[in-house]
């Protein structure tokens, strides 16, 4: 049974968050390494002002499945699966780059915030609302009643329900007829103890639980009541939901609507029971999802609906204090709904259109019914409106001194653009409502602001720059500049076909789903220096030095740049791996760790960024032309992969004897895709010609010759430099393992968006067809001429491969490729008839 539809419907619908906390202030002085060094029982008895990130995912997630939880973190925020490493990351980025990314990742639309719990340095709810299309209040009853005796309570707006934490207190065995009498017996008693107040004593408590629902009634509210587990300091026998049999029995409350939170855990089904005999019991599996195992959630989730109707059951993060906690439940409840759905489908339950109603329901249409959530839903029809861009910062950047934003986007010839504006509108505007731009500018060639022929694009129409907040960053160059990457969206979260940034996350998405699989990739910028010098009264460009390969002494010279770019690079939270002189006249390199393949693209484009601005700084040209002298060698971009499986290496191989090349299976399929389908991809990755070569008619590609390491055969090697697939074993691999391979036909001028995105839909060929890798080639290459396929020698030949490998029609989709082809076509033509043309390069790449 296919569940396509399913899955997709799953993976797209806007979630409506039933229950959540507030967030806190990201605060080093609560060390996220050393709290889970602490004991369970002592990190569990911390007083509230004490949370610290870790110490409250010690809480939320426990050892059980902490493991898990730091891994799928660890892989959206592409750094090491370390806690260290998360931490350094958070810290690098603050809190509004990581909230963005993990609720722009949550796909959450509107949130229902319970205020109420103590948190130190906790935000209002007023600063969930830059991050949120739409945020509700639901106030918690208990902590009002403590706030009003202690003379701190304030006026509750917008508030969308109530919520009771009897459980925790003196239990769900309410007594609907407890009396104002003995409710002052119990108030004399909670105050007795000073304050801060805390009640709870049994006949209060049941006093203000059934004046709650009297006061819910009278304003057509909703009550949310805590159920099942929690904290240590409840009572679990007192918090089973069939307590309440004498509250919903009671004629004065038939008409209320009451939410069992939690999925009751561990009594589901006493939940399921009540929600399918009384009309006014309501569920919600917050917490249940994602705290417990897999087999748990689905098993709770499951119980609910044994019994319940799909129509009353709905979904909460109960996210608090971290933006990951929001992250982890919205992922984990996508996942577990999802399979329990697909169970359902095959036992015959329910067809997969009635569940892809089913899981809308659950994930929106059910909390918006209850709750009466009154927002703009045309606004928020898929996951995808709810875009980071929509994720507001508040209005802090103007304080920072920052004047300008830069816009950025690389179009289909790999040409970096920008729009930019005020910071003021960029924050009173842009970053909600994006910028306009042309159709057209996703089909320009490099030598031209217009649009190709038969690109389909034109100056009619217009798209929305949409900006990734998660990439905003401070320019390291300029005091009072920042720089923000760009999605192409058709309107406001509706992402555009023609948008690089996209096509590389839905490929993405296609290896996840069908083999749970992720690329990482970590990119080596090649470049040349030149200096300015005038000769015969024109301005000359020339390289800065003609030393050697790993030339001290070249190196020397250059030192005071790479000082800056590294730093600079370093401000953006780009780790260098390492930085040389290349073989080139005043070439050098400098090459950037791996990260995910989105995130690695990312770092590429603000890279070369960093690269030509510096050197434009020192009054120098940075330019990552394939090949800037004919005589000289070429300027890659070459770029390492690997594969991850839950944030595991499963590219490499293992040492029990069933590797091959010390490579995995999935390993081998996946770099045999990239090898079959190289030929087409060299139209992605080497997307402009250089020039002509004397004599001959047509473009050839100057760098991807024979002896020039930048790999001209249709093979691949192991540590062979000539070939350009390479798998390598870096330092810290056990002998005969490869830990990733490296692909040399990449080069300065691709959009690695769209590069990547070739890349591994050849990979995703080579695992769904099991295409297996041909034997390595151990020598030079050029030994075998004749022998050998070469890849295609020019643009014009790569063009054709591409036009004959159906492929990528599916994955990358037919319209971008349309424009693609359109914009290499141009290429050709342009080139081809001017022969000087490309000594305008140097001032676009």
């Amino acid at each position: 049974m296919e569940f396509a539809e399913l899955r997709d419907a799953i993976e797209k619908v806007p979630l409506v968050d039933g229950h959540a906390h507030n967030i806190v202030a990201l605060d080093s002085s609560f060390p996220f390494v050393s709290a889970f060094t602490e004991a369970a029982g002592e990190a569990l008895s911390l007083a509230p002002h004490s949370l610290s990130f870790k110490i409250s995912f010690y809480r939320l997630l426990n050892f059980a499945w902490f493991q898990r939880s730091l891994r799928e973190i660890a892989e959206l925020y592409g750094c090491e699966n370390s806690l260290k490493a998360v931490e350094e990351h958070r810290r690098s980025l603050g809190l509004e780059s990581i909230a963005s990314a993990c609720f722009k990742a949550a796909g959450i639309s509107v949130v229902l915030i319970d205020d109420g719990l103590k948190l130190h340095k906790k935000h209002e709810i007023d600063w969930h609302k830059s991050y949120f299309p739409y945020v509700g209040r639901i106030l918690r009853v208990e902590r009002l009643a403590e706030e009003i005796l202690e003379s701190t309570a304030t006026v509750a707006k917008e508030i969308l329900g109530l919520k009771s934490i009897a459980a925790y207190r003196s239990g769900l065995d309410i007594n609907p007829k407890v009396t104002s009498k003995d409710a002052e017996e119990g108030l004399a008693e909670a105050l007795s103890s000073g304050k801060p107040v805390r009640l709870a004593n049994k006949n209060i408590i049941d006093y203000i639980f059934v004046r709650s629902l009297e006061v819910a009634l009278s304003f057509d509210l909703p009550v949310q009541i805590h159920t099942g587990f929690g904290d240590k300091d409840l009572d679990l026998r007192l918090a089973n939901p069939l307590h309440l049999r004498a509250v919903l029995e009671d004629e004065r409350f038939s008409q209320s609507r009451l939410v069992i939170l939690h999925a009751s855990y561990p009594f589901s089904k006493e939940a399921s029971y009540l929600a399918s005999v009384y009309p006014q019991v309501y569920l919600d599996f917050g917490l249940a999802v994602p705290k417990l195992s897999v087999h748990g959630m689905q098993s709770s989730v499951k119980e609910l609906l044994e019994l319940a109707p799909i129509k009353k059951v709905m979904f909460s993060t109960d996210g608090y204090a971290f933006p990951e906690t929001y992250y982890l439940g919205a992922k984990k409840a996508r996942e577990c709904v999802l399979s329990v759905l697909q169970d359902a489908c095959r036992d015959g339950d329910l067809t997969v259109a009635e569940a892809v109603e089913a899981a809308r329901d659950i994930f929106s249409q059910n909390a918006i019914q209850l709750y009466k959530i009154n927002f703009n839903s045309d606004a928020i029809q898929s996951r995808e409106v709810v875009p980071t861009n929509s994720l507001k910062l508040g209005d802090k950047v103007p304080a920072t001194g920052v004047s300008f934003v830069r816009v950025i986007w690389v179009d289909a010839s790999g040409q970096h653009r920008c729009r930019v504006v005020p910071a003021k509108r960029f924050n009173d505007i842009v970053k909600n409502n994006g910028v306009g731009l042309t159709f057209a500018c996703m089909g320009m060639a490099s030598y031209i602001d217009a649009p190709a022929d038969g690109s389909n694009l034109t100056g009619t129409g217009e798209i929305r720059l949409m900006p990734e907040l998660s990439t905003k960053r401070k320019i390291p160059w300029l005091e009072k500049e920042e720089m923000v990457l760009a999605d192409m969206h058709l309107k406001p979260g509706q992402p555009w076909e023609y948008c690089p940034r996209e096509a590389l996350r839905r490929i993405s998405k296609v290896l996840k789903h069908e083999f749970n699989l992720v690329v990482n990739a970590g990119f080596e910028n090649e470049f040349v220096v030149l200096k300015s010098v005038s000769r015969d009264g024109k301005e000359e460009w020339v390289p800065l030095e003609s030393t050697a390969y790993c030339s001290t002494t070249g190196f020397d010279g250059a030192s005071p740049i790479l000082h800056d770019v590294v730093a600079a690079l370093d401000s953006l939270n780009i780790p260098v791996e390492q930085l040389h002189k290349e073989a080139g006249k005043g070439q050098l390199e400098i090459a950037l760790a791996h990260t995910t393949c989105s995130n690695a693209a990312d770092n590429l484009i603000y890279a070369r960024e960093v690269i030509r601005s510096v050197a434009r700084k020192h009054g120098l040209m940075a330019t990552f032309v394939p090949k800037y002298a004919l005589d000289d060698i070429g300027s890659g971009s070459h770029v390492h992969l690997s594969l991850s499986q839950n944030g595991e290496n499963v590219f490499m191989g293992t040492n029990d004897g069933s590797s091959k090349h010390g490579m995995s299976r999935i390993g081998r399929c996946f770099m045999a895709g990239v090898l079959h389908h190289l030929p087409s991809i060299l139209a992605f990755t080497a997307p402009v010609p250089n020039r002509h070569l004397p004599l001959l008619p047509q473009l050839f590609y100057d760098r991807i010759q024979p002896n020039t390491w930048s790999g001209a055969y249709q093979c691949w090697g192991k540590e062979n430099r000539e070939a350009p697939l390479r798998t390598a074993c870096p330092p810290g691999i056990s002998d005969g393992l490869v830990s990733n391979f490296e692909i040399k036909s990449f080069d300065g001028c691709a959009n690695p968006h769209l590069g990547l995105a070739a890349i591994i839909a050849a990979g995703i060929d080579g695992l769904r067809r099991h295409i297996e890798l041909p034997e390595p080639v151990e020598t030079n290459p050029f030994l075998f001429e004749g022998k050998l396929k070469r890849l295609p020698q020019s643009l014009t030949e790569s063009l054709e491969a591409l036009q004959k490998d159906k492929v990528f029609d599916d994955l990358i989709g037919q319209n971008l490729l349309v424009a693609i082809k359109a914009v290499r076509k141009a290429e050709i033509d342009h080139y081809s008839k001017n022969k000087d043309a490309y000594k305008q390069m140097i001032f676009r790449y």
